[in-house]
C-alpha cells in the first residue's frame, strides 16, 4: 500500500471533495497538505451538507484518520469552530492529528491582508481576506509561529517581539488589536487543540510502513499554485504535485497515484485571468445552477466554457494518472457546449498555457463546439458521451468518472 493524491485541475472549487469522499473507502486516512481556511470543500451526505476548511474531508467517516499536514496555515479559532460543529452534527470521530509543525495564522495577518488589498486597488488580487498571504509570509521570511511554539515557555516572548516589529511598519496595527488578548487566546487554544497535535511525519511515515493506504487531499487547483498558477493571482501555497511532498513530509517513493478532478466547464472566484469567461445569459445560467458561490467568502464565482489547454497544462505537470469530470450534469439543456483548445493573440494562435497575463487577459480562446444534451437517469446520452471521449482524447489522460448530480451516488464511473 501507499499514497495516492487528488488534485483539483483549476482555479478550485472542481469538487476534490466530491471525489475524495468516494476514493476515501478504499483508504486508512487524509491528508490535507496546503492551504487554510481560505479553502473550503462542500460535501452532502444523506442530504446534508456540510462546509470544510481546514477539517480533511474523511472525518465524515467513523473509521478514518484525518491529518493537517505541515503545509497547511492554521486559523486555531476556524478550526475549533469545525470541530464544535462536527461534534454537535455527530460527525466528528476524534481521529484528528495536528503537525506539530504547521504555521500559525494570528488577527494580524488578518488586518494586513485587508490592508494589502485595499491599498492595491484595482491590482487587487481578490484574496478571501483571511490572512492567508500574510501568514506564509512571514513563515517564508522565518518570523512566524509553528504549533510547537504553543508548547514553548517563550511563546509570549517571541509573539510580542513579533507584534513590536509589525506595529513599527504598519503603526494603524497598534489601535486594531489587543495583543494581552491574542496571547491570552492563544494559550486557551491550546487547551483545546493539544489532544490532536502530534509529530504528523513521523506518523505518516509509520503508517505507510504499516501498509496503509493514504490519501492526500489538495486545497485550492493548480492554476492556483503560487509557482504555476497564474500568477500573481494564485493562492500562497503549493496546490500541486510538489506541495503534497513539501507539505506533508511524505517522499516521492510513496506516492502511487494522482487523480485530477476538473468541473465539465470553469469557475473562478475574485480577480485573474480567465480566457473563457462568459459574462453573458449562458454565464448566469451555469452559475446559478450549478450554485456556483464561494464556500469561504459566498462571493459568486465567474463561469466560463471548459478551458483543455489549462487543463492539459495542469495534468502535464502534475503526472495526472486519471481524472473525474464534475458536474456534467449542469450542462444539461443547453443548446450547444464548447471546449477551448487554444488561445488567438494579436494573430498568433497558441495551443500551450503560457505565462503572459497580458496574453491570458487579451487572448480569444479557439473553441470546439458540440451539440447539447438531456441526462435522463443514470446513464450519459450519446452527446454527452462524445463531449467526455474528447476532453479525454485532447487531455491524453483516462477520464474514470463522471458526476452527474451532488449526491454520493451521482457518479458515473467509466473505468
Amino acid at each position: 500500500m501507499g499514497a495516492i493524491a487528488v488534485i483539483g485541475l483549476h482555479w478550485g472549487d472542481e469538487g476534490k471533495g466530491r471525489i475524495v469522499d468516494l476514493l476515501v473507502k478504499d483508504c486508512d486516512g487524509v491528508v490535507r497538505y496546503n492551504g487554510g481556511p481560505n479553502a473550503g470543500h462542500t460535501l452532502v451526505v444523506d442530504g446534508e451538507v456540510f462546509r470544510l476548511h481546514l477539517v480533511p474531508s474523511g472525518i465524515l467517516h467513523k473509521d478514518k484518520i484525518n491529518v493537517i499536514g505541515n503545509g497547511v496555515i492554521i486559523d486555531p479559532k476556524v478550526l475549533l469552530g469545525e470541530i464544535d460543529e462536527l461534534k454537535s452534527r455527530g460527525f466528528f470521530n476524534g481521529r484528528l492529528y495536528i503537525s506539530d509543525r504547521a504555521p500559525l495564522l494570528f488577527p494580524y495577518h488578518k488586518i494586513i491582508d485587508e490592508l494589502e488589498e485595499t491599498f492595491r486597488g484595482h491590482f487587487n488580487l481578490g484574496t478571501t481576506r483571511r490572512g492567508v498571504g500574510p501568514g506564509y509570509t512571514d513563515e517564508v521570511n522565518r518570523s512566524g509561529l509553528r504549533i510547537i511554539d504553543l508548547f514553548s515557555d517563550s511563546f509570549e516572548e517571541r509573539l510580542r517581539n513579533i507584534w513590536e516589529i509589525k506595529v513599527r511598519m504598519s503603526p494603524c496595527l497598534d489601535s486594531k488589536i489587543k495583543i494581552d488578548e491574542v496571547v491570552r487566546d492563544y494559550r486557551l487554544y491550546l487547551d483545546d487543540l493539544r489532544p490532536y497535535i502530534t509529530d504528523t511525519v513521523d506518523l505518516l511515515h509509520s503508517l505507510l510502513s504499516d501498509g496503509k493506504r493514504i490519501l492526500l487531499e489538495g486545497a485550492q487547483g493548480f492554476l492556483l499554485d503560487v509557482d504555476f498558477g497564474t500568477y500573481p493571482y494564485v493562492s500562497s501555497s503549493s496546490s500541486g504535485i510538489g506541495g503534497i511532498f513539501s507539505g506533508s513530509g511524505i517522499n516521492p517513493k510513496q506516492l502511487e497515484r494522482t487523480f485530477g478532478v476538473a468541473k465539465a466547464y470553469m469557475t473562478r472566484v475574485g480577480a485573474g485571468p480567465f480566457p473563457t469567461e462568459l459574462k453573458d445569459e449562458t454565464g448566469d445560467y451555469l452559475r446559478e445552477k450549478g450554485k456556483e458561490y464561494g464556500t469561504t467568502t459566498g462571493r459568486p464565482r465567474r463561469c466560463g466554457w471548459l478551458d483543455c489547454v489549462a487543463t492539459k497544462y495542469s495534468c502535464k505537470v502534475n503526472g495526472v494518472d486519471g481524472i473525474y469530470i464534475t458536474k456534467l450534469d449542469v450542462l444539461d439543456g443547453l443548446p450547444e457546449v464548447k471546449a477551448c483548445i487554444g488561445y488567438q493573440y494579436e494573430g498568433e494562435k497558441f495551443y500551450r498555457f503560457p505565462a503572459s497575463l497580458e496574453i491570458l487577459e487579451n487572448c480569444q480562446p479557439i473553441y470546439e463546439v458540440f451539440p447539447g444534451w438531456k441526462i435522463e437517469g443514470n446513464k450519459l446520452p450519446p452527446n454527452a458521451k462524445s463531449f467526455v471521449r474528447f476532453i479525454e482524447e485532447f487531455l491524453d489522460v483516462k477520464v474514470l468518472g463522471v458526476s452527474i448530480g451532488p449526491e454520493r451516488e451521482a457518479l458515473i464511473d467509466l473505468c
